[in-house]
């Protein structure tokens, strides 16, 4: 099966004989692989696999450690995501194990059936056999290897620096790791494992607490935030604070000191292009665009204007043709010619003839003639324009009587509006005459006159408010005395509609006298028109007062400045911010994490912070000092005397000095205290192995294929490796 990765392959795998180890340091975040006796691994790369399929092909494609992401677009990758053969430090997962040693193998140059080198791999602390046992079952029947030899990871790293000097013989080695952090004592260098202690909390989790809260503070960026760029964040930015509370504190209170420790990672932003100011040629163009639309906006309106024309000179010529029939017709046979074309009577031809020149020489944009002035002055009698109204309905044809019936509406609503068109007229006329008495006082005194305007208006006022609360509650009580503060329906009465009461019961109790002779005169039915609603003069609109109102509120705005009506004081509402859709800007493309920084790695200390209740690395290390044996005297005090740091996780500042405050904390006063990290933390526990792999003792710390099958589990239940040689 093809793989894909950055990873070189290595050539010289035949210049090293079959007696030179091959050492592994089989990490939970990195997988690292390389010769005993050199100073570096060969191959590095990510302890993960993933295997998408091809957009193209379909073929599924194993994709081990790291990947070139601009090899990703070719394929499919949203049914598989990256998986790890290790359930927190214990490999579980061999199938997935098989590809990743396949590929670190291959890598060296191992193309062969075989492996004909000694493997040394190491392991986490008290790996159950399970784990080991398959681990060897895969390593000698999958690839044939002579001898394996199984070694803790973090006891090569301190053996390493034991031998630089960093270290003593007698010490704790701290180790934060991917998934989980360790604490073993050494006694006379070698690792007492009944003492260690360890805490599912390490790197991985606070990389994913990191992507937590930036994904929660920024969820319109989640794509971006991405767990290798998560990873970077977190090595790059984040440390470890020497007092947690006071550091949360001070970016509480904000700052310039807590704005320095502030950092922003800037997303990739384009600019919006900037609109300049159009060139002359863009001027030009628009013009001419705009040109040709009106241009054809014109012919267009040309073209329904002539055809409108059209139309209407052949209904002109109709209606001459019409009436020049009519003149050569009988006055016997008048009405069954009309009775044909439609019309009533010969001066409704005539009106629409009219009507119809008036609308060709709108169309033409003629000037009106004289005479049409004239027409329109004169206006023709009732008789002439409604002919059927005083024509009694027995003499009258149906289409007549809906003719009638039509004509009535038009008379009604015709007089109507000429009324309502009078009416206003002289009340404009009363407005402009009032308005040029009120500017000649104006003149002969501007104060005098500002003074009287103004008690006039509150005058006005009053009366308003009062009418309104005469209308809503009444002025008396009417003998309702009721407690609750409601109103009678006599006290909300107004004066028209107690007149409209007044008569109709006055019309009840002359109906009950006697006979009922109501409507035998004309007078009983005036009853009707003085009961009619039509006759409220406050039910409907504003009244006299309110009017004037209205006129002195408007003058007074025109000449006083400092004039405010009641109309503007408004109650006070609440503001209601409308969302404001602006552009996006290069701060929108900005994370900025202040608190995040240190907030992350605090989880090493106090595990709590995402639900894990376990002890934080400073407890872990006052437990293992507990479990020791009392051997001798001042074991304790060399202990805490050669504290070493080694692992990934490590590498926070400040994580030393937090660590050795904590222990201070939990150890008696005056007792030593000294915390070293690693010469390097993430290579040394390969470096340590691979020194002890090429030291001449290592061929009886393994155990062979033959060992294997004889001994059974059981004793690699028991095997251990001794580090010192």
């Amino acid at each position: 099966m093809p793989f894909v990765s950055q990873t070189s392959l290595q050539s010289d795998y035949t210049l090293f004989s079959s007696n030179c180890p091959i050492v592994i340091d089989n990490g939970g975040s990195n997988f690292r692989i390389g010769w005993a006796g050199e100073t570096d691994p060969r191959i590095i790369f990510r302890n993960i696999v993933q295997r998408p399929r091809h957009k193209a092909t379909g073929e599924t494609v194993t994709i081990v450690g790291d990947h070139d992401p601009a090899l990703m677009k070719y394929f499919d990758c949203t049914r598989s995501s990256p998986r790890s053969a290790f359930d927190s430090n214990v490999v579980y997962q061999f199938e997935i194990m098989e590809y990743i040693l396949d590929y670190g193998f291959e890598r060296m140059g191992a193309d062969g059936s075989q492996v004909d080198h000694p493997v040394l791999i190491t392991e986490c602390v008290c790996n159950p056999v399970q784990s080991r046992s398959k681990m060897a079952e895969l390593l000698f029947e999958t690839y044939g290897v002579p001898s394996v030899a199984f070694g803790v990871d973090a006891a090569f790293s301190y053996k390493y620096n034991q031998q630089l000097g960093i270290c003593d013989k007698d010490g704790l080695v701290v180790c934060p790791g991917f998934t989980t952090t360790h604490v073993i004592p050494f006694v006379d260098g070698e690792p007492v494992y009944k003492a260690c202690c360890r805490t599912n909390i390490g790197g991985f989790h606070v990389s994913d607490y990191l992507k937590q809260l930036l994904s929660l503070k920024y969820p319109h960026h989640m794509s971006r935030i991405t767990w290798e760029k998560v990873e970077d964040l977190k090595m790059e930015h984040c440390y470890i604070a020497t007092d947690y509370a006071s550091e949360a504190r001070l970016f509480q209170k904000g700052g310039k000191e807590a704005e320095d420790k502030t950092r922003c990672w800037q997303l990739p932003w384009v600019p919006p292009p900037v609109e300049g100011l159009p060139s002359e040629e863009e001027i030009a163009r628009k013009a001419a665009i705009k040109e040709r639309q009106g241009q054809r906006l014109r012919e267009m309106a040309e073209a329904k204007r002539s055809s409108r024309i059209n139309e209407l000179e052949n209904e002109l010529q109709g209606l001459e043709f019409l009436l020049q029939q009519l003149g050569n017709v009988e006055e016997k046979d008048i009405a069954s010619f009309l009775a044909e074309t439609g019309y009533v009577s010969k001066q409704e031809i005539e009106s629409s003839r009219a009507k119809v020149m008036q609308s060709l020489r709108k169309a033409k944009g003629e000037p009106k003639g004289e005479q049409a002035e004239t027409e329109e002055k004169v206006d023709p009698s009732a008789a002439e324009k409604y002919p059927l109204i005083n024509i009694s309905d027995n003499m009258l044809t149906p289409e007549q009587l809906k003719e009638k019936k039509k004509q009535l509406f038009l008379k009604t609503t015709s007089e109507g509006r000429q009324r309502a068109k009078q009416k206003r007229f002289e009340e404009e006329l009363e407005r402009e005459r009032q308005n040029q008495q009120d500017e000649e006082k104006r003149l002969e005194n501007p104060e005098l006159y500002l003074e009287q305007l103004r008690a006039k208006h509150r005058e006005l006022s009053e009366k308003v408010e009062q009418r309104k609360r005469h209308k809503t509650n009444g002025n008396h009580t009417n003998g309702n005395h009721n407690l609750s503060g409601g109103v009678g329906r006599g006290e909300r009465l107004n004066a028209a509609q107690k007149e409209r009461m007044r008569l109709l019961t006055t019309a009840a109790f002359d109906r009950g006298k006697g006979e009922d002779t109501f409507g035998a005169r004309d007078e009983d039915w005036q009853l009707y028109k003085l009961m009619s609603k039509d006759n409220d003069e406050d039910e409907e609109g504003p009244d006299a007062y309110e009017a004037e109102l209205a006129r002195i509120s408007s003058r007074l705005q025109d000449i006083d400045p400092n004039f405010v009506s009641k109309s503007e004081l408004v109650p006070f509402q609440p503001v209601v911010e409308v969302p404001s859709f602006r552009p996006l800007s290069k701060e929108d493309f900005q994370i900025v994490f202040g608190v995040e920084r240190f907030r992350c790695p605090e989880i090493l200390f106090h595990p709590n912070l995402v639900g894990v209740d376990q002890v934080g690395v400073d407890e872990m290390a006052g437990v293992s000092i507990r479990r020791l044996p009392s051997r001798s005297q001042g074991l304790n005090e060399r202990m805490t005397n050669s504290i070493l740091l080694t692992g990934g996780s490590c590498l926070f500042p400040g994580i030393r000095e937090r660590l050795e405050a904590g222990i201070r904390m939990i150890r008696p006063c005056g007792s030593p205290i000294r915390v070293v990290r690693a010469s390097d933390p993430v290579l040394d526990a390969w470096r340590g192995a691979a020194v002890y792999a090429a030291s001449l003792q290592f061929p009886g710390q393994t155990f062979s294929k033959t060992d294997y099958y004889e001994k059974g589990e059981d004793w690699l239940r028991r095997y251990t490796l001794r580090y010192t040689l």
